[in-house]
């Protein structure tokens, strides 16, 4: 009899533990990922407030159905005893007016002793629950700064790997500044304008690769300017109707910023595929800036360029896509996709 009375609340335990686990582990694997998605504060409250309270009230009720509400305590006489023992003190007899020593009980309702536990688990229970929250919070956002700072290293060593690279295969700049002026002025001198403001603006992108390209974001007009000499260096090589390029750009951009050279590779891969000799092409190009959002888009030809065979295939293009991947975590989106006769390039950025 003691051990039935023991057992039949170990269901109500089970329920409540089993719900804490969904609790806890619904938080850390789903519920705090999606709720991070909104940009209001109020809006994540009442959704993770919601939540809690769901579990809470379904835990209740679970407790209510399995808990039992009737038990008959050790040493309660049976009732037909109760019944012969009043009628023989000339008791009337009935329901007797409790089922337990020490205890009465009301006729329509369950035992007072039962309600008044349930009662007090109510305040336990809620801290319970609280307290499972407040650790799947901390370990919720301990594990997300924990990803957020191996990728701070990732992004730490890579920069610091490419400066080394760059550092053993840089020319002394000097030397090449030099160089180029001196064929900017033999060009000039000859009356070979082209010629000499192909060498002027390649001086001004390789000042800009050496020097400016080594901060973490240079300002948009920069970056303009610099793929606008590239544009300009690139036609250079066909004749002016082998290859027509519209590039469309802001001409104020303000004050927006951007990481370096982001989209020099899909200009080259622009021109390396989509221009054949003989051939007339068309490449359009175009930046814009809309409701914090730079979009760069690029659609030129699809030919089957002929390639050297220790050309190295996709390089620039995996190189952006890991920049992209660092500096820009879940702030960007590049679409790379094409049909029979054009290839079409689309990134977009954050710049709050």
């Amino acid at each position: 009899m003691e051990r039935k009375e023991v057992y039949t609340f170990l269901p109500a335990t089970y329920f409540t533990l089993g719900l804490l686990g969904i609790l806890f582990y619904g938080n850390i694997f789903w519920l705090f990922k999606k709720i991070l998605s909104f940009r209001s504060n109020f809006v994540r409250f009442v959704i993770a407030a919601c939540w809690f309270l769901l579990i809470f009230e379904i835990d209740n009720v679970g407790i209510n159905l399995l808990t039992p509400h009737d038990p008959v305590k050790i040493g309660a006489p049976p009732t037909h005893q109760l019944d012969a023992t009043f009628k023989l003190k000339g008791v009337q007899s009935g329901p007797p007016p409790f089922q337990a020593i020490g205890r009465v009980v009301p006729d329509n309702g369950p035992p007072h002793f039962i309600m008044d536990m349930i009662d007090r688990s109510q305040l336990i229970l809620l801290l319970l629950f609280l307290g499972i929250l407040g650790i799947s919070i901390a370990y919720f956002f301990l594990k997300e700064w924990a990803k957020a700072d191996v990728v701070r290293v990732k992004l730490e060593a890579n920069q610091l790997s490419t400066e080394v690279k760059f550092l053993r295969s840089q020319i002394n700049p000097h030397f090449l500044f030099n160089t180029l002026n001196n064929l900017f002025s033999m060009a000039q001198g000859k009356g070979n304008d082209d010629l000499a403001d192909g060498i002027s603006k390649l001086s001004g992108m390789m000042r800009y690769m050496i020097y400016d390209s080594n901060a973490g974001s240079v300002s948009l007009s920069k970056e303009i300017a610099y793929l606008e000499d590239c544009i300009t260096l690139n036609k250079l090589r066909y004749a002016d109707n082998e290859v027509k390029v519209t590039f469309d750009c802001p001409t104020q951009p303000g004050g927006a910023a951007i990481a370096p050279m982001l989209f020099i590779p899909f200009v080259e891969n622009a021109f390396k595929h989509g221009v054949a000799i003989g051939k007339t092409s068309a490449i359009d190009i175009a930046i814009v800036i809309a409701d914090q959002k730079l979009i760069f888009t690029c659609i030129n030809p699809k030919y089957n360029a002929k390639k050297m065979d220790d050309e190295e295939n996709g390089i620039g293009l995996e190189n952006v896509k890991r920049r992209l991947d660092l500096l820009y975590p879940g702030k960007h989106l590049l679409e790379i996709f094409e049909d029979e006769r054009k290839y079409f390039v689309k990134l977009e950025i954050d710049v709050e």
